[in-house]
């Protein structure tokens, strides 16, 4: 079923001049975003939603504090863990950032092969070495697709189960690492079939449009509290 709601109504979306408070004086002038599809952007349309994803919808209220804000969105779809770190890290170093975003293990997680501890080796190594070079270092619990409709039935309690494990095990890492976590898949829209795109893979414009507001809301409460 559709949403009926639409971004300027949604009780889960930023509210007019909240992120401009949130973000207010940030120290952030170099944005790196590495990653799968999720990273890229693959949001389906939903009608009340701008079709923007949630990576450049961060990079835009970034720019609302520092105009000059540099970001480079290096995400590609299809990508596993060790895939994004061989083809992007060094990349993402040489820009020289004081932000970055890393989201992957998605496409990994939807194998019944998962391997967490190669995926957590891979996401350590990566955050870690941001982290070494001087970033901030944003990760994410992703939306829980097995919610999605057009996943099987007899596929959802598997792809849950590795879902929410890769969303534990993510947040424990960027705890260890001092990385900033940001945990979607709880989230309580989270079963919301509106969420997610009709390929049972990806998310929605109006899910982007949530994990946009919950990641300024974050890194808001980062601000906050140095």
């Amino acid at each position: 079923m559709p949403s009926t709601l639409t971004e300027a109504t949604d009780p889960f979306c930023l509210r007019p001049g909240e992120s401009a408070t949130l973000l207010r004086g940030h120290p952030w002038r170099r944005f790196v975003v590495l990653g799968d599809s999720v990273a890229e952007g693959l949001c389906e349309p939903v009608a009340g939603y701008p079709e923007v994803q949630w990576a450049d919808r961060i990079a835009t209220e970034l720019r609302v504090a520092a105009p000059g804000l540099a970001y480079l969105n290096l995400g590609r779809r299809g990508l596993r863990a060790h895939e994004v770190r061989a083809a992007q890290l060094e990349t993402a170093l040489a820009f020289a950032p004081d932000l970055a975003l890393v989201v992957c293990g998605g496409n990994d997680a939807f194998r019944a092969s998962y391997d967490p501890d190669a995926v957590d080796a891979e996401m350590t190594a990566m955050v870690g070495a941001l982290r070494d070079a001087g970033a901030d270092v944003i990760t994410v619990g992703m939306f829980d697709v097995s919610h999605s409709p057009a996943v099987p039935a007899a596929l959802r309690a598997g792809l849950g189960e590795r879902m929410r494990l890769l969303s534990a095990r993510t947040g424990r890492l960027a705890g260890r690492l001092g990385a900033l976590h940001v945990h979607l898949t709880d989230h309580p829209a989270v079963a919301d079939p509106s969420l997610y795109s009709s390929d049972g893979r990806h998310g929605s414009a109006r899910s982007d449009a949530i994990a946009a507001a919950e990641t300024v809301r974050r890194l808001g409460a980062h601000l906050a509290a140095r």
